[in-house]
């Protein structure tokens, strides 16, 4: 009977999540390794209802493995300590937690990992094409992700820490969920305030492209005249992200690696008995790249300051 591992993620609702789950079944057919995928609906408590399940099942029936991206930050310790004690490997996925390390020095035979998207970066180049964007500065609206998650709290950091000295003012929303409904909500209720009448953005820059699609429903309704600002996003799925650049609906977005593949791969090396590095931290990439989006804006900045000298002339 082949080994299997379980990969608990966050909604079936996200198209990031649902990539996951395909690359995380693609994974584990290579590896010869069975699969159990399991979505939480983004409810804490149902996932570790979710996992409690599989980790107090019959031995013969227990994983191998548990690959998991949490719903919350630090909300898995327990069930992860029921899970090595089971003799049952640990991956997390997406996330930073304090235990994972203790994690190891009690239980040092064991697989205890992280594979993880380098949001560090991702919060840099966000920085970087917000730069480039607004290269004199000006009021940045900036959707983050729910406030609980650890993913958008290094984004924000690292993005404003890029954006230091640019005379950029990032004015920070937080939204309920990664949802196109959330980042709609969000950015609606911060237009209704009679503060934001007297604010204009020079961009719009959310934390995943389905946030930026929200933002850009939410201003088209209250906003029309912002419609033409430019918008950025993150994750960069084939036909997320990527295709709305080509589009135009996004300025730009943040490519990033799925990571629930590579931790699936990690289990079915270690259980192969290969010496590996338990933690993995996956590179993103600028869609367009930074070189293209500063030549881009550099270009359309040309272009108008050319229009306005012409329509100068005419007049004289």
């Amino acid at each position: 009977m082949a080994k299997k591992v379980v990969v608990a993620l966050l909604s079936e609702d996200q198209e990031f999540q649902l990539m996951q789950a395909a690359d995380a079944r693609q994974c584990a057919a290579r590896a010869g390794l069975a699969i159990d995928v399991l979505f939480a609906d983004d409810n804490a408590i149902k996932q570790i209802h979710q996992l409690f399940a599989r980790i107090h099942a019959p031995e013969a029936s227990r994983p191998a493995a548990i690959v998991v991206e949490s719903v919350t930050s630090d909300g898995l310790e327990r069930v992860a300590r029921n899970a090595v004690k089971a003799g049952i490997g640990w991956v997390l996925v997406n996330g930073k937690v304090s235990y994972l390390d203790a994690l190891r020095q009690e239980r040092r035979a064991m697989l205890i990992g992280s594979v993880a998207i380098d949001n560090e970066e991702v919060g840099r180049i966000q920085g970087r094409q917000l730069r480039a964007l607004a290269p004199r500065g000006g009021l940045v609206l900036y959707l983050q992700g729910p406030a609980d998650s650890t993913t958008a709290h290094e984004r924000l950091l690292f993005a404003q820490q890029a954006v230091k000295n640019a005379n950029i003012e990032m004015k920070v929303l937080t939204s309920e969920d990664w949802v196109v409904a959330a980042g709609e909500k969000a950015v609606a209720a911060w237009l209704r305030l009679k503060t934001s009448e007297l604010l204009r953005p020079v961009a719009i820059c959310a934390q995943n492209d389905a946030l930026a699609v929200g933002a850009r429903r939410a201003i088209q309704a209250q906003r029309p005249e912002w419609s033409q600002l430019p918008f950025t996003g993150c994750d960069g799925l084939p036909e997320g992200g990527q295709r709305l650049v080509r589009s135009g609906e996004l300025t730009a977005t943040v490519v990033t690696p799925t990571p629930a593949g590579p931790a699936v791969t990690l289990v079915a090396r270690v259980l192969a008995g290969e010496k590996v590095s338990p933690d993995l931290r996956l590179a993103p990439r600028s869609l367009p790249s930074e070189e293209e989006l500063v030549r881009r804006i550099s270009a359309t900045r040309d272009s108008s300051l050319t229009q306005l000298a012409g329509n100068g002339s005419s007049r004289a």
